[in-house]
């Protein structure tokens, strides 16, 4: 009879920086420092950098190191306690509340008679609508990786709710009291910085800075998350991107974009790169009109040159 499997949490700087290439995850020292001392202290970890760099996939693959279920809040201006937290399911007890009259099962507000029912009795966790943090500290499975994603969309008024939340670990929902969770969840905090996130939020943190990879850094990646890139387009690929990025672009492409266009360029049974297939295939690549249009006024010709030479 086989043995169960065992999940091994590393317990060291050297174990997560292996476990994480293990699951196709390529992470400097520093970050997997910052990743081994946030799930060991419990301590949330705040990850900042340009969009497509890896800052998401961080609470992802966590999630299959630590067997652990993934829940994620995606911010976004407008961002509201009750979207995040919890709503109460009024339509549901609206009809509750229309069974219970029509079996007489419901006390009336001016009357002695004794009833099964009152309309307190809707304020039950059976109506309750749990959003992801409440669902975090809820953990119905067990202590989960909370996503708290691009966090600078969210506005000010959310980012201080978050501050007691993150402190405590703990809801308060009136009708049913003060909720806790019985153990910290590993939270990944993410931030494309369109704006400043608040100090104090910050130091209740990890941090850590994630920049674009260097070429060898971004070639391992692509090896590791597009193993069926014939070698020398991902060769070419890693190095026009790395040369793109140089360029003086509205948004230079991330790692993410870099992996989309290599398997745009696999599907098209490209072994190499040439002009007229990096034209056709920019809209895989850039994704702003006026970075496709330099493209193709002459920088992708310049570009392609450089890396054939």
């Amino acid at each position: 009879m086989s043995n169960p499997k065992i999940n091994l949490i590393p317990d060291s700087v050297d174990g997560w920086q292996k476990t994480l290439a293990d699951h196709q995850y390529i992470a400097e020292r520093s970050l997997a420092t910052a990743i081994y001392l946030s799930v060991k202290l419990s301590k949330p970890l705040f990850v900042e950098g340009e969009a497509g760099v890896g800052k998401t996939e961080i609470a992802k693959v966590l999630t299959e190191v630590l067997e652990r279920p993934l829940i994620r809040l995606q911010c976004y201006e407008g961002l509201d306690v009750a979207s995040a937290l919890y709503e109460w399911n009024y339509a549901q007890q609206i009809l509750q509340i229309r069974f219970w009259e029509a079996a007489g099962e419901l006390a009336a507000p001016d009357c002695d008679q004794p009833a099964p029912h009152t309309v307190k009795d809707i304020f039950t966790s059976q109506f309750l609508l749990k959003r992801p943090l409440l669902q975090a500290v809820d953990q119905v499975n067990g202590p989960p990786v909370l996503l708290i994603d691009e966090l600078d969309r969210a506005d000010d008024e959310f980012e201080a709710f978050l501050l007691e939340l993150l402190a405590e670990f703990q809801i308060t929902v009136p009708e049913l009291g003060t909720l806790r969770a019985p153990q910290p969840p590993v939270v990944i905090i993410t931030s494309n910085r369109t704006r400043e996130i608040h100090d104090a939020l910050k130091r209740r943190c990890l941090y850590h800075w994630i920049d674009y990879p260097s070429l060898e850094k971004e070639y391992r990646i692509v090896r590791a998350r597009v193993p069926a890139a014939p070698e020398f387009l991902a060769q070419q690929v890693v190095a026009f991107v790395q040369a793109l990025r140089n360029e003086d672009l509205y948004k230079p492409p991330g790692v993410a974009e870099t992996m989309d266009w290599l398997n745009a360029l696999i599907a098209l049974d490209q072994r190499e790169l040439d002009e007229a297939t990096v034209n056709d295939t920019l809209g895989a690549l850039l994704k702003y009109h006026d970075d496709v249009r330099q493209m193709q006024g002459g920088l992708t010709s310049k570009l392609v040159k450089k890396i054939t030479l």
